[in-house]
């Protein structure tokens, strides 16, 4: 059985994207051209890879087996690459860094406007990603920072990487400013609150201060987006608990913050990949940068 390895990257493309359709749609092919590779691939694997229904098409275990292969092969090639470039020794080449909107506008957007005289030999790249997306980024070796969140405690990070205490910030409550300014948590035990992204620093913070004070959060809306909770909450459709950082933009008029004893800290890392050949030197680079950054920023 030999197996062509570039149609490996066929099928971990449908099943990155879901389907046939949405994979020939991201690598920008036709549909039949997709479909052609994978039935070549099947054929040389003698078994079947996908298994397709009219509502479309699911990889199947000898399948999930295989694109598990073609991801080690890309992140083999990603890292290879990389060691390749550091072998030329100079502060050079292209850095790319996954994080959230609060973190790319106060520490990587005035980053990249220093960045030519600071680094003139990198490139960086900024992507907005979502950080369960961001740490499969940062392993397939499609990301060289990522940028992730913790409510207080921070747990060890995963073998093969290495997080770098980046930026504490305290957690706000965020209230329209026709309600009573809060003297302590207990004057907002009884109000409606906005519901934050499950799973994130923001959620596990929420959850944590209902376990403190023993009361369950009423919750009608549900936001993703910073920006989107300050105009919920500006139009009164409840509180938030935000990061400082949500705030280091003009806030929206009827809008008051309150920051009290209890509500803890949002804490930020910068994690990379910690193997014999990374982090590069161009990565190191930019994260002493990004830490510096953040260092010199003005409280809120």
């Amino acid at each position: 059985m030999e197996i062509d390895p570039r149609r490996l990257g066929f099928l971990l493309a449908v099943s990155r994207a879901g389907g046939v359709l949405a994979a020939a749609d991201t690598l920008r092919i036709s549909p039949s051209a997709v479909s052609q590779q994978i039935a070549r691939l099947e054929a040389e694997a003698g078994v079947r890879v996908l298994d397709r229904q009219p509502t479309g098409a699911t990889l199947t275990p000898a399948g999930k087996l295989l694109a598990e292969t073609a991801e080690r092969i890309e992140s083999e090639v990603g890292e290879t690459r990389r060691a390749l470039a550091a072998l030329e020794g100079d502060i050079s080449g292209v850095v790319v860094v996954g994080a959230f909107q609060t973190a790319i506008r106060a520490v990587l957007v005035p980053l990249l406007a220093e960045l030519e005289q600071t680094l003139p030999g990198v490139e960086l790249v900024v992507h907005e990603v979502v950080e369960e997306h961001g740490r499969r980024a940062l392993r397939r070796g499609e990301l060289d920072l990522l940028v992730i969140e913790h409510d207080i405690a921070a747990p060890p990070a995963p073998q093969g990487t290495r997080d770098v205490p980046f930026l504490d910030e305290p957690w706000v409550v965020v209230l329209p400013a026709t309600d009573p300014e809060p003297t302590s948590l207990l004057d907002l035990v009884d109000s409606t609150w906005l519901r934050p992204e499950p799973g994130g620093a923001a959620d596990r913070a929420m959850a944590r201060l209902a376990t403190e004070l023993s009361f369950t959060p009423r919750t009608v809306h549900r936001y993703l987006d910073f920006d989107v909770a300050l105009s919920m909450v500006a139009a009164g459709l409840g509180n938030a608990l935000l990061p400082s950082l949500a705030l280091r933009r003009h806030l929206p008029e009827n809008v008051q913050w309150a920051a009290m004893p209890g509500l803890g800290t949002r804490r930020l890392f910068i994690r990379h990949r910690a193997t014999r050949n990374e982090p590069r030197a161009a990565t190191l680079a930019v994260l002493e940068q990004m830490v510096a950054v953040a260092a010199g920023l003005e409280p809120t």
